[in-house]
């Protein structure tokens, strides 16, 4: 696990940035954090990281939204509206996790039982400028989350 914090939205898209730049197809980040603690935000950084050109939005009312022209595809839900996993699954979301590009999942807590055991699991909390990130990883991410976070010059909590 690791802990750090951003102190404005441009330190966080940069870390997302960074981070990006060590994904992999496949690759699942969940998210979790209340309303406005910086989730899309993130997923903006992460976007940009990956090379893509396109304005990032919260996918709240379409549930996913699919973002071109970088390097891998990004599929950036929103799972908030889903009542469960059940949800997930009926709408055959789970697909993307098969479909090679790197899928960004706010709200994940609500589909925590689906997602793939080498998932990013990332808990942001703070609002604004001031945000905690508690990352929690396997081995094949953690030094990249790392990485990315001392890039960003976020300040890294022991």
């Amino acid at each position: 696990m690791i802990k750090f914090k951003t102190t404005s939205p441009e330190q966080t898209e940069k870390f997302g940035y960074e981070l990006a730049k060590s994904l992999c197809a496949g690759d699942v980040i969940a998210l979790t954090g209340d309303l406005g603690a910086g989730k899309t935000c993130l997923t903006r950084g992460i976007s940009n990281g990956l090379g893509s050109s396109s304005y990032v939005s919260s996918p709240t009312f379409t549930i996913v939204n699919e973002y071109e022209g970088g390097r891998l595809m990004l599929f950036h839900f929103d799972t908030y509206r889903l009542s469960g996993p059940d949800d997930f699954l009926m709408s055959g979301l789970d697909e993307y996790f098969f479909r090679g590009g790197v899928c960004v999942i706010e709200w994940s807590d609500i589909i925590d039982e689906l997602l793939p055991e080498d998932s990013i699991r990332m808990t942001i909390t703070g609002d604004g400028n001031n945000r905690l990130f508690v990352c929690e990883s396997g081995e094949k991410h953690i030094s990249y989350i790392e990485e990315a976070a001392k890039k960003a010059e976020a300040e890294i909590e022991e």
